[in-house]
């Protein structure tokens, strides 16, 4: 029922705002209405608002009249949106493109410009991708359109109604931007101030050629006919992949500021024309690419290497921007293969983001300039080679820079300290335990439970009092903590011997897939590990070697009896013990959906028909693929999508 309210209000204030957007007075800012998309789309993605197009403007009055309704040649849908490169890449991988036609994304009010034989008939607003308003008595009055085509063609051009900001400055900065005071003086009725608006054309659609073929055939030549035309048009560039894709919003992000209009991303198509996908409510083929109020441009000045434990982790400092509405100047780069992915260097300018108004990032690097000239020359970032503290050469396994030395004293204090954290030796502090470590008394964790009166008595009382043999009450409290310490789950156990990246969460989602044993774990191998939700192969593969490099001691620590594991029951998941493996397409939901959620639910996911594999999913089981086959020859049971989806019910 909450669920439902939800929804409802959602659909409410998307209505209103989208409503107030096709009007002329935006009433929120675009990332807060694409947020506010976003959510429905996430906890509704059928609902039918998210497959309307603009306003409903079948009642709309503006500026004290109605306006004559027209309906489009060829309807104007609204575009699936990419918030961040993550979101692009996720689309560009269903759309292998062999070329990208990228266009700047205007900022202001969509226009369809209709001609027939050649001739400019009339000009309709967006209204609600079908049908719009007939403006031309005031698009007459406007810079950049043309009258007659060199041709008797018939059919739609479509372009954006745009203010520059010399203009805005000089007559309507009142306003809130450039695009409210447009959209306002286009849709007014005596059309006074239409003057001071120009159009910029980007797409055209032609029905009846008269007897000459189509005048393009593709998106370039189309673009290129729109300039022969006499239409100002919008600038288009060809990437041959996703990343130059990206690579290029980085470039245009850095000279945004310094166009004479405004843009809020860029849109990305296949250089083919696709008509019957132009025509859909959503086109599948095409998507805007948005910038963000979360991101900015800067130059890097220099990394620091952050030691922690035995990893070395490299921050970026760059040019301070604002983001978010905070002040930002550092960044994690995370590991050295990020560096080298990126090409980052010293003095690169570089995109910073803010994801969900938390952790800043470095999403790209500006290569060049829009001119194709090179920024000022850069210099490589030096990557730290030998360990600071003992001096052995540092292991660079690309997602991971660290100390390979189990004896670095600077990894051992960090691994007690963790220990102590973990296991919540509470009278135990950092200052007591880098005391016993620079003492020698304390030289790993087994250590800690080898400690006495009279070791402790030492740290706290001065020579003076010692050989007046007075005894110490802290010294007392932290050998009662630390016999407290030695009964403990198995989630805090491993999570206190400091692996990298893998703390209690991390275990207990271990626990919950059937490691519920330290035997279990310590056999647990990088596939196994991985197949566990939350486990990529980075962390499956640190887990495995942390795990294996501290064996002896987790061992010793268990088996003498000096900690005691508590009894850890399976959690009551509906897959627990199961793995499962899905070829084919599914209908209801997308794979990576159904193997999230078996892995939630306890379960494992394979790639491939192996003989402990319990269930094989595929919508047709009398098929004679290879997978189908091996089950068949291992007895493993075949069910299709309706079965599954079956058991994640009951």
């Amino acid at each position: 029922m909450e669920n439902s309210k939800k929804i409802e209000e959602l659909a409410k204030k998307i209505k209103k705002y989208q409503n107030s957007y096709y009007s002329g007075e935006a009433e929120i800012s675009d990332a807060e209405f694409d947020a506010l998309w976003d959510e429905l789309k996430k906890i509704a993605p059928e609902h039918k608002i998210l497959q309307e197009i603009g306003s409903d403007i079948s009642d709309q009055v503006v500026s004290g009249g109605i306006f004559e309704k027209v309906k489009h040649r060829i309807p104007m849908g609204s575009l699936e949106k990419a918030a961040n490169p993550e979101q692009f890449l996720a689309w560009a991988n269903k759309h292998n493109f062999e070329e990208y036609i990228v266009e700047y994304k205007l900022d202001g009010a969509s226009l369809e410009l209709q001609y027939d034989s050649g001739k400019f008939l009339c000009a309709v607003t967006r209204g609600d991708g079908v049908i719009g308003d007939d403006i031309t008595k005031n698009v007459l009055k406007m810079k950049g359109l043309v009258t007659i085509l060199d041709g008797p063609y018939t059919g739609g051009v479509r372009a954006e109604v745009i203010m520059s900001h010399d203009v805005y400055e000089k007559y309507f900065s009142d306003k809130a931007n450039c695009r409210n005071a447009a959209n306002g003086l286009m849709k007014r009725k005596d059309g006074e101030g239409s003057e001071y608006l120009e159009i910029i054309c980007y797409d055209a659609f032609f029905t009846d050629f008269g007897e000459n073929n189509s005048p393009f055939q593709d998106e370039i030549q189309k673009i290129n006919w729109l300039s022969k035309a006499g239409f100002k048009t919008v600038p288009v560039k060809i990437c041959n992949d996703a990343k130059s894709v990206i690579e290029y919003r980085a470039e245009v992000m850095e000279i945004r500021k310094t166009l004479r209009f405004d843009i809020d991303g860029l849109v990305i198509k296949n250089k083919q024309i696709d008509i019957d996908d132009a025509k859909r409510n959503r086109p599948e083929k095409q998507i805007a690419f948005k910038f963000s109020l979360e991101e900015a441009v800067s130059i890097l000045r220099r990394v620091i290497w952050n030691e922690n434990g035995a990893t070395y982790t490299p921050v970026a400092e760059f040019d301070t921007v604002d983001l978010a509405g905070t002040k930002v100047s550092r960044a994690s780069l995370v590991n050295p293969n990020i560096i080298k992915e990126l090409g980052i260097e010293i003095g690169s300018h570089i995109v910073v983001t803010k994801r969900g108004e938390i952790i800043p990032k470095i999403e790209a690097v500006v290569k060049q300039k829009t001119d194709g000239l090179l920024f000022s020359e850069t210099t490589p970032i030096e990557i730290p080679k030998v360990c600071g503290v003992c001096g052995k050469k540092l292991k660079n396994e690309g997602t991971r820079l660290y100390c390979p030395n189990k004896s670095c004293s600077k990894r051992i204090l960090h691994q007690l300290e963790k220990w102590i954290d973990i296991s919540e030796i509470r009278d135990l502090g950092v200052t007591l335990i880098r005391s016993l470590f620079d003492s020698g008394d304390v030289k790993s964790i087994s250590d800690i439970y080898k400690l006495n009166e009279q070791i402790l008595t030492k740290h706290f009382l001065n020579e003076e009092s010692l050989e007046k043999e007075k005894k110490s009450l802290g010294a007392k409290k932290v050998l009662s903590s630390i016999e407290k310490s030695r009964k403990m789950n198995l989630e805090k156990f491993i999570a206190g011997f400091d692996i990298e990246g893998i703390g209690v969460v991390m275990v207990e989602k271990l626990v919950n897939a059937g490691f519920n044993t330290l035997e279990s774990l310590l056999n647990a191998t990088e596939e196994d590990i991985s197949s566990v939700f939350g486990f990529a192969q980075i962390t499956a593969l640190a887990l495995v070697n942390g795990l294996a490099e501290n064996r002896d001691e987790m061992i010793s620590l268990v088996s003498s009896g000096i900690i005691i594991l508590e009894k850890v029951e399976k959690a009551s998941l509906k897959f627990n013990g199961m793995s499962f493996c899905f070829t084919g397409e599914l209908n209801s939901m997308k794979r990576s959906q159904a193997e999230a959620f078996v892995k939630e639910n306890g379960g494992s996911c394979k790639s491939s028909v192996t003989k402990d594999l319990t269930y094989l999913v595929t919508n047709d089981t009398s098929s004679g693929s290879t997978k189908n086959q091996k089950a068949l020859l291992y007895n493993i049971p075949i069910i299709n999508e309706e079965t599954f989806l079956e058991m994640v019910k009951s």
